[in-house]
This record gives C-alpha cells, sequence and structure tokens, in this order.
C-alpha cells in the first residue's frame, strides 16, 4: 500500500539529446508523483524512453524543461540504482562490492558488515560472498545489485529492466528479491520493464510509448 510522503515529482518534465535538425527527445513533457510505498511499473518497448525517465527520477540527467524534485529524498544515499547490467566492480569480491556505496557515503567498513551479510542473505546470496563476479552467473550478479541496493536501506528503488537480460525463472527470483528489498526497507519500487509479466507483478502500471508516459488508465 503507497504512503502519503512524496519522494519524487517530475512536472512536465523533458528531456532532449543533441541540437537542431539532430535533436532527439527522450522523454516529452512527463507528470509523475512516487510515494513511499509505491510499486510502479514503467511499460513499453526499446526506445520509448523508459531508461531516460528513470535516469531523470534519479537524478542522472537534468531535465530540458520542466522540473524534477526530490522532496522526500535526502541525496543519493536514498536512492538505490539497479541497472540491466549488474555494474560490479570486477576486483571487488561479492561482500566488497555490496558494502561499495556504504564505503563511498563514509560509514567505516567495521559497520558494512552487518547490513552486507543481512542483505545478501536475504537475496539468497549469502554464500558468494567471498567470491568475485566473474565467479558467479548473471542472475547471481543481479542478486548482488539488488543486495547492494538493500544494504543502503534507501527510500527510493529504480531498477531499470532488471530482468531484461535473464531468463524467466532467473528473472522471476530477480524481481523476488527486489520486491522483497523494497517492503523490508518501505522503499518505493519503480521497474522499467518491456514485460508484462513482470509489470504484472507491480501495483500500478504506466504505458510509455514515443516518450511519453501515459495516464494509468490508458496502459494496457
Amino acid at each position: 500500500m503507497s504512503g502519503t510522503e512524496v519522494l519524487v515529482v517530475c512536472e512536465n518534465a523533458a528531456l532532449t539529446f543533441g541540437r537542431g535538425t539532430t535533436a532527439v527527445v527522450a522523454v516529452h513533457g512527463a507528470d509523475l508523483s512516487v510515494r513511499r510505498g509505491d510499486r510502479l511499473a514503467i511499460v513499453g518497448p526499446s526506445g520509448s524512453g523508459k531508461s531516460s525517465l528513470l535516469h531523470l527520477l534519479a537524478g542522472l540527467e537534468h531535465p530540458t524543461s520542466g522540473t524534477v524534485s526530490w522532496p522526500g529524498v535526502d541525496g543519493s544515499p536514498d536512492i538505490g540504482l539497479v541497472f540491466q547490467a549488474d555494474s560490479l566492480v570486477p576486483a571487488l569480491d561479492v561482500a566488497e562490492n555490496t558494502a561499495l556505496p556504504l564505503v563511498l557515503a563514509g560509514r567505516p567498513e567495521a559497520q558494512t558488515h552487518r547490513p552486507v551479510a543481512e542483505a545478501l542473505a536475504l537475496v539468497g546470496a549469502a554464500d558468494l560472498a567471498d567470491r568475485l563476479p566473474e565467479e558467479i552467473s548473471g542472475g547471481q550478479a543481479q542478486r548482488v545489485a539488488v543486495a547492494r541496493v538493500l544494504a543502503q536501506e534507501p527510500r527510493l528503488i529504480l531498477a531499470d529492466e532488471p530482468t531484461g537480460r535473464l531468463d524467466h525463472a532467473t528473472g522471476a527470483r530477480v524481481l523476488d528479491a527486489l520486491l522483497t528489498a523494497a517492503d523490508r526497507t518501505g522503499a518505493a519500487l519503480v521497474v522499467t520493464t518491456h514485460d508484462p509479466a513482470v509489470a504484472a507483478r507491480l501495483t500500478v502500471r504506466r504505458a510509455m510509448r514515443d516518450g511519453r508516459l501515459l495516464a494509468p488508465e490508458d496502459t494496457p
């Protein structure tokens, strides 16, 4: 069930890449409000603007026009990001990768052990703690990426096609881990996907077509 606390708001937010005749509008005037506890799927084919919208929500891109604000988010530690590629650091083992955002945020290493162990256990990856990324499968790596987010205890989790490169069974486990992470922390969860089966597991679904975010009632 959604809460009343608004975490991020897009108001007529647009994102354009390039200028003049070569300009490409990735997002056309999106209006979106995400509240604590929301479970939102943004659904559409490749090239529809889903990832660009997620980057706006994360603050990774600045809107060309319109605004994006984060009234319920206190900086980047409050936002957890999961990408289609797992983005693990090859030279760090699984536990170190999971702890990395905490370390970068200035938390002493000794204070990272408990949240890292709990997060890995929650996604079923506790036995992978000492392995390097090259020693685990793609599905395992995505679960570690989810654990890394869970260890942060963010208020807002943004996942960009987190199951897109995985087989159905592995993708289902990764989505389970994301939903568990959101339930555990009380965070809002926003997932972009082209897969209707993934979208069906989220409470609210909004379609995106040609850079335009459609109203919930317009979503097939």
